[in-house]
C-alpha cells in the first residue's frame, strides 16, 4: 500500500475484502450429518459448531490439525490510577509464567493438545495514561495492529485470542462505554479483584476518559487507540487476519470481546468467524455477547482472562468435529434409519 495513505485508512482498506462464508461447505457438512446414526438435530448446537468449522474454513470436511492460543501481553497507563488490585509489574511476572508452564492456560492447552504463544508488547512502556490523553498515537496503534497478523503464521487452522495486562479491563468497559454507551458503571466490573475504593476509582478514570476524548469516539479506530492497549489493537489485528485466511476464531472473555466490538463497530460482518467460547463472571460481558450476536458455548463462572475460557472451548469444539468425522452413517453401521 501507498505510505501517503493515513495508517488507519490502510486498516480501514482491509474490511472491503473479507472472505464471506463457504455455504457449499456447510451443505456439505449437513449432509453428511443426515446420514450419521443419530436423530436430526440430536447433538445440538455440536452440529452448528460444524457447520461453522466448514464455513469459515472453506472445507466440506473442515479440520483441527493445530489450533493455538495466542496471548497478547501489554501495560496500560491508566493501572497509575489505582484501577487494579495488582501492580503493572505482574504483567511481566505471568508471561514469565506463562513461558514456563505455569499458569492455567499453560495446562488447559497441555490437556487439549492446544498450541500456545505468548506475544509481549513492550511491557517497559505501558500506554499512556488515557486520563490525560490518547493511550497511543495513531502510527503506534495501526503497527501494533500489524503485530496481530503474525498468530496466523505457520499454517494455524483455529485461532483462540488471549490476553493479559493488568488494567485493561479498566480499558475495555472505556470501550464499551464509548460503543454502546451509558456510565462507566454499566461495564465496569472488579477486574482482579479490586475493594469498593478501588471500584470507584475505575469509574472515575473511565467517566473521566470518556469526557476528555468525547469528540473523538464516533471512529471505532480512536476508540480503539485512545481508549485502549497494545494487546486490545493487536488482538484486533489478529481475529482480521484469522478472516482473511479462512481462520475461524474463538473468543475469549471481557477484554478479548473488546477487540472483537472494536471490529464489530467497523464493519458489523467483521467478526462472522467468530463463535463465543464462554460468558465471563466479569462486568457486563453476557450483554456485550448478546449485543454481537454472540452465544456462548460454556459459561463455568470464569473471569481470569489468558484464553483460559476458549481454550476450554476449543476442546468443546474439537469433540464436535470428531463426532462429525468418526461417527458411523447408517448404512456403513447396518442401522436401519428412520421410517418414513
Amino acid at each position: 500500500m501507498s505510505t501517503d495513505i493515513r495508517p488507519f485508512e490502510e486498516i480501514r482498506m482491509l474490511f472491503a475484502r473479507l472472505p464471506a462464508p463457504d455455504q457449499a461447505a456447510v451443505a456439505a457438512v449437513r449432509a453428511r450429518d443426515a446420514q450419521l446414526t443419530k436423530p436430526p438435530g440430536a447433538l445440538g448446537r455440536l452440529e452448528e459448531i460444524v457447520e461453522w468449522l466448514a464455513a469459515w474454513q472453506g472445507a466440506p470436511a473442515p479440520a483441527i490439525a493445530r489450533p493455538l492460543v495466542a496471548v497478547y501481553a501489554g501495560n496500560h497507563g491508566v493501572a497509575a490510577q489505582g484501577v487494579s488490585a495488582f501492580p503493572a509489574s505482574v504483567t511481566a511476572q505471568m508471561v514469565q509464567n506463562f513461558t514456563s508452564g505455569g499458569a492455567a492456560i499453560n495446562q488447559i492447552c497441555k490437556a487439549h493438545d492446544i498450541g500456545l504463544k505468548v506475544y509481549e508488547l513492550a511491557l517497559e512502556r505501558p500506554t499512556f495514561d488515557f486520563t490525560q490523553g490518547p493511550a497511543m498515537d495513531e502510527r503506534e496503534a495501526a503497527a501494533t495492529f500489524a503485530y496481530g497478523f503474525e498468530a496466523i503464521e505457520g499454517g494455524i487452522d483455529l485461532l483462540a485470542p488471549g490476553e493479559m495486562g493488568i488494567g485493561n479491563t479498566t480499558s475495555a468497559a472505556a470501550i464499551y462505554a464509548a460503543l454502546f454507551g451509558g456510565p462507566a458503571s454499566r461495564w465496569t466490573g472488579r477486574g482482579t479483584g479490586v475493594d469498593d475504593a478501588g471500584l470507584a476509582r475505575k469509574n472515575a478514570a473511565i467517566d473521566a476518559a470518556l469526557a476528555l476524548h468525547a469528540r473523538h469516539l464516533s471512529d471505532p479506530l480512536e476508540i480503539m487507540r485512545r481508549l485502549g492497549g497494545r494487546e486490545i489493537a493487536a488482538m484486533m489485528g489478529a481475529i482480521t487476519a484469522a478472516r482473511l485466511n479462512r481462520v475461524p476464531v474463538v473468543l475469549d472473555g471481557f477484554v478479548v470481546c473488546a477487540a472483537a466490538a472494536l471490529l464489530h463497530a467497523i464493519a458489523p460482518d467483521a467478526i462472522g468467524h467468530c463463535i463465543a467460547g464462554h460468558v465471563s463472571a466479569e462486568g457486563a460481558h453476557a450483554e456485550v455477547l448478546a449485543t454481537l450476536g454472540k452465544k456462548p458455548l460454556l459459561d463455568l463462572g470464569m473471569r481470569l482472562g489468558e484464553g483460559s475460557g476458549a481454550g476450554l472451548a476449543i476442546a468443546l469444539i474439537k469433540t464436535a468435529l470428531a463426532c462429525h468425522r468418526d461417527m458411523a452413517t447408517f448404512e456403513s453401521a447396518g442401522v436401519s434409519g428412520k421410517s418414513a
